[in-house]
């Protein structure tokens, strides 16, 4: 079924600047958040950056549930239909998010086999894969998402091209983590032989041995001294300050790629495979996400009609919606972007929309929780905030990036 409305924003990226500027004039603040909301109008995020296996069990999803989560590359989204609720809504203010939702969401219906969905999203390097989208896809997807992926880049090559080419080796964040695999070899290091290590203890040797040196060096302590060496993380300026938390940026950066070398084993975290060798692990046993385990793939297709993939912003999504209608909420970091009214705003459509018991989870750059101090009391008092599952979520969460992990539960 084709959906015309999934891509319903207005136009010129109103969303994004809406969400990421909130300082005006001509300082350096505003200027900063005004080329962030730039860059962040393409695709950013190939393969999302949270662990969706840690936000099932953390929000305890179950049958029958609802649930609204904001989409980044949508690999989420779809993953939590292996839990078998009964509805999952993910909204994005990037129009190239929800395309990629959406090619991810017709795929599942019409690429003939597992086979063929493994190879187009986890493997995305093959140029059959542009055949089958041509044959088996296209006829299928809305007229705006199938417009963005036929639409040339600035080389002339149709977007959906990088699925022949390794497809996550692009956007915002392919591009951030192939500019850090050449700063690595300059400094004489090739970030893949880590993945060649066995076991943990081999994993931290070859971490400290490889890796530490390099975050002392003067050129990576130069370039990453500044908020917009991260926009290929999709961290926003007003996020980067709260990242850093007064330290040195470089010193972050290290004591979070050592939490995703060290302290899970690589056999287990595809979020490692793509930080290090920059694609999924092509072997039978690869850790993959829930949605492209071929375990799931009947589950998927059976259930991928509780997806919608939609255009906007969270607050003004839930504005729509019935009062008690949402049992899940999954808001990534994106509350790190917020002014107090913003986040005041949001957590009010929050609290009018979450049914009995509802969960809240979101992720946040620095380690404490943002809420207090800055949510009105009378919202903040609907919640009960699970600081014990909280600290486990965090110390769980194999994508390593976030400080936080945390965990909100509506009182009774």
């Amino acid at each position: 079924m084709k959906r015309e409305a999934s891509l319903d924003a207005p136009a010129g990226g109103k969303l994004i600047h809406g969400a990421a500027v909130s300082t005006s004039g001509l300082n350096g603040t505003a200027l900063l958040e005004r080329a962030f909301a730039f860059a962040f109008r393409g695709l950013v995020y190939p393969q999302i950056w949270e662990d969706p296996e840690e936000d099932m069990a953390g929000l305890e999803v179950k049958e029958g549930d609802r649930l609204v989560t904001i989409s980044s590359g949508g690999c989420n989204a779809l993953s939590y239909l292996t839990a078998g609720p009964a509805q999952v809504t993910a909204v994005d203010l990037n129009s190239a998010h929800v395309a990629l939702g959406n090619l991810k969401r017709v795929a599942v219906t019409h690429l003939p086999d597992y086979a063929h969905f493994r190879r187009f999203f986890g493997d995305a390097d093959a140029k059959e894969n542009v055949e089958a989208y041509r044959r088996h896809i296209a006829p299928h997807l809305d007229e705006r998402s199938r417009a963005y992926w036929e639409a040339r880049d600035m080389m002339g090559r149709k977007r959906i091209g990088i699925f022949a080419r390794g497809a996550y080796r692009y956007g915002l964040l392919g591009n951030f983590i192939g500019l850090a695999h050449f700063l690595a070899r300059l400094h004489g290091v090739n970030p893949r032989d880590i993945l060649k290590a066995e076991g943990i203890e081999a994993q931290r040797a070859h971490f400290e041995a490889q890796f530490v040196p390099i975050f002392d060096k003067p050129l990576i302590r130069l370039l990453t001294n500044h908020p917009a060496s991260l926009f290929g993380l999709g961290i926003p300026p007003a996020q980067y300050d709260k990242l850093a938390a007064g330290r040195s940026m470089a010193t972050v950066l290290r004591e979070r790629l050592e939490k995703l070398a060290c302290d899970f084993p690589f056999a287990e975290n595809y979020f490692a495979w793509q930080a290090f060798g920059r694609a999924y692990e092509k072997t039978p046993a690869a850790s993959l996400p829930p949605y492209l385990q071929e375990r799931h793939y009947d589950a998927l297709r059976e259930r991928i009609g509780r997806l919608d993939v939609i255009q906007a912003n969270m607050t003004d999504h839930l504005f729509k919606q019935e009062a008690q209608s949402v049992d899940k909420f999954l808001l990534l970091d994106a509350q790190d972007w917020m002014t107090d009214r913003q986040l005041n705003e949001l957590w009010g459509q929050i609290c009018r929309t979450a049914a009995p018991g509802a969960r809240v989870l979101f992720r946040t750059a620095d380690e404490p929780s943002l809420l207090p101090g800055r949510l009105a009391q009378g919202l903040l008092d609907m919640w009960d905030y699970r600081e014990d599952r909280s600290a486990e979520l965090t110390k769980q969460d194999r994508s390593s990036i976030y400080g936080g992990t945390h965990l909100y539960v509506r009182r009774d």
